[in-house]
């Protein structure tokens, strides 16, 4: 049983991490490759997850072989190789194209608080998924994902609601996302017993 501690994220075997930063209490699958970003407090994923570039919230829940932020190829240029922006990869006397490269991590995705991730999603770059939001395994987000919306396909679209608008804007306000820890400890009963609804009338 794994005890995830507030001081360091708990990394599984054979994870790739370069320029990643975590909160509290994350965990981090088996095989996962990090790259250029930021995991939130409570955060995780599953085994084989691949991340570039990307903002995660807090209480993210992220299946296995999910993609966020898949690096793009420079479809205007006259190669999409990357051996012209990767040049010291391949030539003695090249330096990598360090502008265009820094360019490509501005392109960040953003994933809300307390958000689902199913099987295989993908979330492409400069992407923003709202807070409480649900991605359907195998959908791929093109555009931005509306707080609390459910979303699946290629493109994923909105299929519904997880709560009504009223609902919705009320655990935006809470955020309890944002409570310290034993805070959480002291609610937990709640969050296993309560409807959300009973539960926010408990809690605002």
């Amino acid at each position: 049983m794994t005890r995830l501690t507030a001081d360091m994220p708990f990394l599984h075997p054979d994870c790739e991490v370069n320029d990643a930063t975590f909160g509290k209490f994350v965990e981090i699958g088996r095989g996962t490759r990090l790259a250029h970003s930021y995991f939130g407090d409570y955060a995780y994923c599953d085994r084989s997850f691949d991340i570039a570039n990307a903002t995660v919230g807090k209480f993210a829940n992220i299946a296995a072989f999910v993609r966020i932020g898949a690096t793009d190829h420079p479809m205007d240029k006259a190669s999409l190789h990357h051996f012209h922006y990767r040049s010291g990869d391949y030539f003695d006397d090249a330096e990598h194209d360090d502008a265009w490269l820094a360019h490509r991590r501005t392109r960040r995705a953003v994933i809300g608080h307390d958000t689902w991730l199913g099987h295989g999603a993908q979330v492409r770059p400069e992407v923003t998924i709202g807070h409480g939001a649900v991605i359907a395994g195998g959908a791929i987000v093109t555009k931005d994902v509306a707080p609390y919306m459910i979303v699946a396909g290629i493109p994923a679209v909105p299929l519904r609601a997880r709560f009504t608008p009223n609902i919705a804007d009320r655990f935006m306000a809470l955020a309890w996302w944002d409570w310290p820890h034993d805070a959480l400890r002291t609610a937990l009963e709640d969050f296993r017993a309560l409807s959300a609804e009973a539960f926010l009338e408990r809690y605002e």
